[in-house]
């Protein structure tokens, strides 16, 4: 086995989460929601809030904005700050993810404790027209991470454990996306591919919708888009779900329109979104952390047959890489 192999195999420690089923558009059964960690709470009401009533998003405003001041509150004492009633405050907790509002207590003295350890605000602040460049890296780069952070803690494990095992055990993939997202599906096919397995991106809506009427119960879709609501990507997501196929949202909504075909719901988190930084552009990020632990996880649950694709794939790409003559000099 080359190098390369053994090294992509050794980054991933354990599997894709254990075994169990995921709730979905089918009603598949197993474990619930994992209620969402708190690094991911500001994530997850940035993301819900469109879709709330006006005294459910003052509820999730006033969490968000003051995480200690409102963990420090009773149920009664946070609907008396928001100018809203119990029950509000006890939906919005369970529209959040989380059983009750004890839970979210909870969640927010955990975040108010990691801000606490805080970042320069110079770094959290959004980009400037006017800002220097080493300002723009250091802002970028805080959003990047955050952006990852707040996704790997909000995946619900048994939701991608299942979607893990319904792509190694596939006998087609097609995957939906486009634009941004229609990059990350490219990427998550070549990936696929390269481990021995069927996979087909789709961003042209028409042969999306006419390749998904092909699917079958042991095929599986996958489809990504960050609102939720894209059509060209819900509709052969819908086609490929009445045929039987095994669907997959990626999405930054959980509740959005595409999650209505989907037996399995991964859900990404985005930073926050500017003038200058718009939601494409984190949204990718986070996609492209959640295909590369589907990547991972179906390459660990394929390991005797993915371990040799993917040295076949190295030998057969290698004649490609050109090497440096020794009289090869640098333009200065």
């Amino acid at each position: 086995m080359s190098r390369d192999v053994k090294e992509i195999f050794g980054a991933a420690a354990g599997t894709a989460g254990g075994p169990g089923g995921a709730g979905g558009a089918r009603g598949a059964g197993g474990p619930g929601v994992t209620p969402p960690a708190p690094a991911a709470l500001a994530a997850k009401v940035r993301t819900l809030a469109p879709t709330m009533t006006r005294s459910m998003q003052r509820v999730a405003e006033a969490v968000a904005a003051d995480p200690a001041g409102c963990a420090a509150l009773t149920v009664t004492g946070l609907a008396e700050l928001t100018g809203t009633s119990e029950a509000t405050v006890v939906r919005t907790s369970r529209l959040l993810g989380y059983p009750g509002y004890r839970d979210l207590r909870l969640a927010l003295a955990g975040l108010a404790a990691q801000q606490q350890s805080g970042r320069s605000p110079a770094v959290t602040a959004d980009i400037a027209v006017d800002d220097p460049i080493a300002d723009v890296v250091a802002k970028l780069a805080y959003d990047e991470q955050q952006t990852l952070a707040d996704t790997a803690a909000g995946l619900d494990m048994a939701q991608l454990s299942a979607a893990v095992g319904a792509l190694a055990a596939a006998r087609r993939i097609d995957i939906y996306g486009v634009g941004a997202s229609g990059l990350v599906a490219q990427d998550l096919t070549q990936k696929l591919l390269r481990i021995g397995l069927i996979a087909h991106a789709h961003s042209d809506p028409h042969l999306a919708v006419t390749n998904a009427v092909q699917l079958r119960a042991k095929d599986v879709a996958v489809a990504i888009t960050h609102s939720g609501s894209t059509g060209d990507v819900i509709e052969p997501l819908r086609v490929a779900f009445e045929r039987g196929a095994t669907t997959v949202a990626i999405t930054g909504r959980p509740d959005g329109p595409v999650t209505q075909y989907a037996d399995h719901i991964l859900t990404t988190s985005t930073a926050r979104e500017s003038e200058l930084r718009p939601a494409a552009m984190s949204s990718r990020t986070s996609q492209l952390l959640v295909v590369d632990c589907l990547f991972i996880g179906v390459a660990q649950r394929t390991y005797e047959t993915a371990a040799p694709a993917l040295s076949a794939s190295y030998e057969a790409l290698a004649h490609r890489h050109t090497p440096r003559s020794s009289g090869t000099t640098s333009r200065r």
